[in-house]
């Protein structure tokens, strides 16, 4: 007996007829090198200057992209709702305007724009990968995309996330799964997976992605680009559908993902402190950061919950030492506790009162859309706490930390459960408190600049790693819970000589979680492979404090300077690292 409904298989198979129908427009290359190759290899920001300049037209660009899109979507799966029609209508329109006028209808004339699939876009579903959310075409547009349509964008794609947005994988029922372009064994992370994989294979000049526990920096760290997680309301997020309405506990954050930090600047400085429709985000526009010339940057390679990988640890200190050759003072530093209230590990108790919040009610609303879909396999150990008898929860608890010594996992599995609103306002309340306590403890008492810091324990996972491993999110969900902006750089690859496992590794947790770093780095077969993820990219977290995200990128720009170009990373990356695998 098929365990589906024929309606679902229905649903599922229409909706996937009608994109690959939407896709046929586009023809695939046969190599990969081709006339396309200026135009997919340039940056937002060099495609603006030759559209200005008369020498690329929008039609010649959006075409470009369209081809390398497909042929992204065939490698990866990564695309959701295909608008190739209406992208070749917009820069008909373009090409028009400019021909008429000389002048950009603004600072993104011209440039392929994709978003995340939450998106509202006139015409088109915001399906989230539900199934029940299917043929209900948005009648107005999402902030951002209204915005983008005024500055020139083209909008011709929207991206896969995972059922939910509330994993860091990416997979869900109605569009499939999406790979990583590096190695199609390994995940390209989540929840804005979809959008990280297409920018990867340069088929989008820029993208829209969101997080509300590191779903712009995962992705990004993952498939090896740049990201920008700003403070709350400093972009607009109206029009983007998700599925809990209302939720107040950790709020969603909207940024900008792309290849080049130019074109994190240039989104930025268009949509800081726009207003939308709801008028919900003070007027705070693009301010210029005005840096030191000697910044002072504190970093860790340990969040004391799950200790960075060899690779993720070196990732980190080669950009502190690429910074300290320019001059700039970095210093190590141990994630502290709170006050004599808190547990040991600030990034623990932000990980425990952020699944205290998100599960307070069960999941009950975030899995009410799931109908008859079946419900993704990252998403049940997540999502089992809160349905376990209080006594079993307990005991469970207690063997983890009796038998496995693992009282910080103990304690992720207690907070994982359903709440009275008493219960929420006081976990709201040790958020406050745990914001001032960082604060003091970090930016007062070593008077930072920035913090440099993993952006996970692991450079990738692979995929149904997060069925398990869901913790490794402790490290971006920090920052979430602080809101403070953190922005995300692509620093090396994997090497399987540089990056093996030693003793430090090998010899236990330490302070860290004893069933995930066990799981990651010991036994028969840990999680962790240098070998198997050999070439794949490695990034790290640039922070800073709350309202800093000008200040932000240009510290990322400062240490992705420092770092050298060299083909390190950004446009026709991935082009160049394929066909050294293949020659």
């Amino acid at each position: 007996m098929w365990p589906f409904s024929p309606s679902y298989l229905t649903i599922v198979q229409s909706k996937r007829a009608h994109r690959t129908l939407a896709l046929a427009s586009a023809s695939l290359p046969s190599t990969l090198s081709s006339e396309h190759d200026k135009f997919t290899h340039a940056t937002a920001t060099e495609i603006v200057a030759h559209i200005e300049k008369g020498e690329w037209s929008a039609s010649q660009v959006v075409e470009a992209y369209i081809t390398r899109a497909a042929y992204a979507q065939a490698t990866t799966n990564c695309l959701t709702e295909v608008m190739f029609d209406w992208a070749r209508e917009q820069a008909k329109e373009l090409d028009e305007e400019f021909a008429s006028t000389k002048k950009l209808r603004g600072p993104l004339h011209g440039v392929p724009t994709s978003f995340k699939d939450q998106f509202d876009i006139i015409g088109f579903d915001s399906t989230i990968g539900f199934t029940q959310w299917v043929n209900k075409p948005a009648t107005t547009n999402a902030d951002l995309v209204a915005q983008f349509i005024s500055a020139g964008a083209v909008l011709f794609v929207k991206t896969n996330v995972p059922q939910t947005m509330f994993a860091f994988e990416c997979s869900n029922p109605l569009w499939g799964r999406t790979t990583n372009p590096y190695n199609d064994k390994y995940t390209c992370g989540g929840s804005s997976g979809g959008e990280a994989a297409l920018l990867a294979m340069d088929g989008s000049a820029v993208g829209i992605g969101s997080d509300v526990g590191g779903s712009l920096r995962i992705p990004a760290a993952y498939c090896g680009l740049y990201s920008l997680k700003p403070s709350v309301s400093r972009i607009s997020h109206g029009g983007a559908c998700g599925p809990v309405p209302g939720f107040e506990g950790i709020k969603t954050v909207v940024g900008p993902m792309g290849r080049s930090i130019d074109d994190l600047d240039l989104v930025s400085r268009l949509v800081f402190g726009v207003q939308g429709v709801e008028q919900s985000i003070p007027p705070l526009p693009f301010r210029e950061a005005n840096l030191p010339s000697k910044l002072r940057f504190g970093y860790y390679t340990s969040d004391n919950y799950v200790k960075a990988s060899p690779a993720c640890k070196r990732a980190v200190l080669e950009t502190v030492e690429a910074l300290q050759k320019q001059g700039h003072e970095c210093i190590e530093f141990n994630v502290p506790g709170g006050e004599s209230s808190l547990p040991p590990s600030m990034p623990a108790h932000a990980f425990n009162i952020f699944i205290g919040l998100t599960a307070a009610d069960g999941y009950k609303k975030m899995l009410s859309h799931l109908g008859p879909d079946p419900k993704e396999n990252s998403l049940w150990l997540v999502t089992a706490g809160p349905k376990l008898p209080w006594f079993i929860r307990n005991f469970a608890a207690w063997l983890l930390e009796t038998l496995f010594s693992d009282g910080l996992f103990a304690n992720s599995l207690r907070a994982a459960r359903v709440r009275t609103v008493l219960g929420y306002t006081e976990l709201v309340a040790e958020r406050e408190d745990l914001i001032k306590s960082f604060h003091k403890q970090v930016w007062e008492k070593h008077s930072l600049d920035g913090i440099i810091a993993p952006v996970q324990a692991m450079p990738q996972l692979p995929h149904g790693g997060c069925d398990n491993f869901s913790g490794l999110a402790a490290a971006t969900i920090l920052y979430n819970v602080l809101d403070y902006p953190a922005g995300c750089i692509p620093v090396t690859r994997v090497d399987p000589v540089k990056d093996q496992v030693t003793d430090e590794w090998k010899t236990g947790p330490g302070l860290g979680s004893s069933l995930l770093e066990g799981g990651l780095y010991r036994g028969k077969k840990p999680l962790y492979n240098p070998t198997e993820t050999a070439g794949m990219p490695v990034g790290i977290q640039i922070v800073g404090k709350k309202w800093e995200e000008e200040k932000v990128l240009a510290m990322m720009r400062v240490a992705d300077d420092a770092l050298g170009k060299d083909g390190r990373f950004g446009p026709g990356n991935w082009d160049e690292r394929l066909k050294a695998a293949r020659s």
